[in-house]
């Protein structure tokens, strides 16, 4: 009898372990062959492995994350247009490292520079950009600096636009993943960053992306790599599956292998471990309101987004509607009256504000002494 109930216990520890999921291992930060590096979720800024986070690097053309990001916006807001004409001045046409021999004079259009500046990294074509948004790039890169202070990249000082080496020139990893989210915000940007061969000047100049994970890695979206003297060799690399948008930032390795064999380990651990849950939105029971002229009210819970969470665990949500037992007159439309809160292993994971869907009015003396009368002209 004793063997046969442990024999039981054995498996239904067993069964136990079958229905956990299998996921990767935690990456070692001996594995991450850089210096510093993140992975993190896109839409949440959830970070998911982090190696060296904050420590101030330079980041070569990663830096072009936010010249690209305040080029984008000046696109979307109509304060520039793709096919506008880029002049490209001396200043421009002086940069070394990689670049399309822009010529002092030459003109492009916005759409081409883009193209230059993303695929084929042209640190030429970044300050033609650059001059074209705010005139010189000394004002542009007060803007680059400016945004970043707006974006929380309290570790980043930006003195170029293109990344060359240049001394106090740095950010950090997670500084690059959080522009690098914002980025992308700007779906345009795919369309350069995904390209893996293009042309400029009517055919006679090839653009070859260098971001070869585009040949190599399912799901990849972008974004941007950066190799100098100082820098080392870099990338944020940007991936997307099954609605789930990771961002793996990796600085200072010693070549390019390395710099995409890490970028890779990070995206795979991402897949592996974690995945995006469309969380049920329960029903919002009415609320009795006191002193109204009704006696109770609707409510409905803000839209629910994806929920990050470990892969496997979907259906482990757990939700909870909190709201006041009652609620005082008046009552304005769109009042929060509550909230929806989603746990898993009793931690929480998201939480929707519940707001009053009607407005209702404190009962006055002139509004009971209306309804009455109403009544009575009914009655009668």
């Amino acid at each position: 009898m004793m063997l046969k109930k442990r024999i039981i216990s054995f498996l239904l520890v067993l069964s136990v372990f079958a229905m956990i999921p299998i996921h990767a291992e935690a990456i070692s930060d001996e594995e991450v062959k850089a210096p510093a590096a993140i992975l993190m979720e896109a839409s949440t800024g959830k970070v998911l492995y982090e190696k060296n986070p904050d420590e101030k690097r330079p980041a070569a053309s990663i830096t072009k994350v936010m010249t690209l990001l305040l080029v984008m916006e000046a696109v979307d807001s109509g304060t520039l247009s793709l096919d506008d004409t880029v002049t490209a001045s001396a200043h421009a046409a002086s940069m070394g490292g990689s670049d399309i021999w822009l010529k002092e004079g030459e003109t492009m259009s916005v759409d081409d520079m883009l193209k230059a500046t993303v695929i084929m990294s042209a640190n030429d074509a970044a300050v033609a950009l650059a001059e074209k948004v705010a005139g010189t790039e000394d004002d542009f890169v007060r803007r680059m600096n400016e945004r970043a202070q707006q974006l929380g990249m309290t570790n980043t000082t930006f003195l170029n636009c293109n990344g060359l080496d240049e001394d106090g020139h740095l950010t950090t990893a997670r500084d690059i993943a959080i522009m690098s989210a914002e980025l992308i915000k700007h779906p345009k940007i795919f369309d350069y960053a995904q390209t893996w061969i293009d042309y400029v000047r009517d055919g006679k100049t090839q653009l070859v992306n260098t971001n070869k994970l585009l040949k190599t890695y399912q799901g990849i979206t972008g974004l941007k790599t950066g190799t100098t003297g100082k820098a080392g060799s870099c990338i944020s690399a940007t991936a997307e599956r099954s609605g789930l948008s990771l961002i793996a930032v990796v600085l200072g390795s010693e070549n390019t292998a390395d710099r995409f064999s890490t970028a890779t380990a990070l995206l795979d651990y991402g897949f592996a471990n974690w995945a995006m849950a469309d969380p049920v939105v329960p029903e919002i029971p009415e609320i009795p309101v006191t002193n109204a002229m009704v006696s109770s009210i609707t409510a409905q819970a803000d839209p629910a987004g994806q929920i990050l969470i470990p892969k496997g665990r979907e259906g482990d949500l757990v939700s909870e509607v909190r709201i006041a037992e009652s609620l005082e007159a008046p009552v304005e439309k769109g009042q929060t009256v509550g909230k929806v809160v989603y746990t898993l292993d009793g931690e929480t994971v998201c939480e929707l504000q519940i707001r009053a869907s009607e407005p209702t009015e404190r009962m006055t003396f002139s509004s009971v002494f209306q309804i009455l009368l109403w009544d009575l002209l009914s009655i009668s």
